[in-house]
């Protein structure tokens, strides 16, 4: 029974980092590739905010030289509850397609887009951070796939502009590389898991009122798959931002994202039934829900391995496979551990091994709170 309660932890764990990106690349080949469209749509770029008087300016610098014909979007900022100069700057400007939006007292994220989003002008909704500066073609590339009826979202690629400047940030930097090899294969065969709140389109019909702790760009996108529309990834509608500037930082942004996709998911349980939605359920399930699973996997490969190690050095079972499965984690731990002596930090293999475990234990405090009914639907933007 223990030995195959660790066959089952190691299947689960391996599942989303081998077995799915292989398996989903090798599907996606049975494919054709997407076309590409050129709609050129009305459209809202939906921009929220909390105290980003760092950035905003810059971003609507950025957002009003885009390639895009002018008379067919405008730039909403949602500003929630900002205490900062973030109102003053946005207000400063004097191009009409600006309109600032101050959502007062503080309510979230969400709680903004839920009560400006419905006084859009635009047929598509276009998400993004304060921080983050789109390429000039973004929109362009992003919007072009709205003349097919069947998308009901687009999803662009969102790139780290700080990679060499700590070592957290190239270990974000790493699993988002994987990221978006996954995003592009997921697209080709079905619909693109999720969206990136940094750079993605929606239809405004396909929007809906949020709940606070509801995030917005994973419930909306499952939404739209459990209605039979498609989502897709285009890597040519690019943006730039910073990743969280330490591991701590990253750690509440993970913690958080797991709390509130995994909401998501319990929200909208049609999108796991492959009658319903075809391939994406599995891509669903094997992609996010079993690596969010994943702290559950190593807590049970650690002591299931440890109980049949024991087995096997007392005599009770013959072998020692179980021996070196378990000395190959504690290789793996002391490894992640060492980050912690300062001569270590910098070695890329170290850094990185703390970042994976840091990772998990990010996911499994964001699963406790889920389990304990505690939501995050207010936070501080990690920069």
């Amino acid at each position: 029974m223990i030995q195959i309660l660790f066959w089952v932890a190691c299947l689960g764990f391996a599942t989303p980092f081998l077995l799915y990106p292989v398996g989903l690349y090798l599907l996606s080949r049975l494919r054709p590739k997407l076309a590409v469209g050129n709609a050129v749509p009305t459209a809202t770029l939906v921009i929220s905010a909390f105290n980003e008087e760092g950035v905003i300016g810059e971003k609507l610098q950025n957002a009003l030289a885009l390639e895009y014909p002018s008379g067919q979007f405008e730039i909403m900022v949602i500003s929630d509850g900002s205490d900062d100069r973030t109102d003053e700057i946005v207000a400063g400007y004097g191009d009409p397609r600006i309109r600032l939006c101050r959502l007062q007292p503080r309510g979230g994220k969400s709680a903004g887009l839920s009560r400006f989003c419905p006084e859009a002008n635009g047929d598509v909704l276009v998400f993004t951070d304060a921080n983050s500066i789109f390429q000039a073609d973004a929109l362009n590339k992003l919007l072009r796939h709205f003349d097919d009826p069947d998308i009901g979202y687009s999803v662009g690629r969102q790139s780290y502009a700080n990679t060499d400047q700590s070592t957290s940030s190239d270990s974000e930097n790493i699993y988002w590389s994987i990221e978006l090899m996954l995003k592009a294969w997921e697209s080709r065969l079905s619909s693109v898991v999720g969206a990136d709140g940094a750079i993605y389109a929606l239809r405004k019909e396909f929007f809906e009122s949020l709940e606070a702790e509801d995030i917005n760009d994973f419930l909306l996108p499952l939404k739209v798959v459990a209605a039979g529309h498609r989502g897709v990834f285009d890597p040519e509608a690019v943006c730039f931002e910073d990743a969280a500037p330490d591991f701590q930082g990253e750690f509440r942004r993970k913690r958080r994202i797991v709390n509130r996709s995994f909401r998501a998911v319990i929200k909208v349980p049609a999108t796991l039934n492959p009658f319903r939605v075809g391939w994406f359920a599995l891509q669903l399930f094997a992609h996010k829900v079993l690596r969010w699973l994943c702290p559950i996997f190593l807590v049970t490969m650690l002591v299931t391995s440890t109980v049949l190690c024991i087995c096997e050095q007392t005599g009770i079972a013959t072998g020692n496979t179980y021996t070196v499965l378990l000395s190959l984690q504690l290789v793996g731990y002391v490894i992640a551990l060492l980050h912690f002596i300062p001569l270590f930090r910098r070695i890329r293999l170290v850094y990185v091994a703390y970042y994976f475990l840091m990772v998990n234990i990010a996911s499994a405090m964001g699963l406790g709170l889920l389990i304990s009914g505690r939501a995050i639907g207010v936070w501080k933007p990690e920069r």
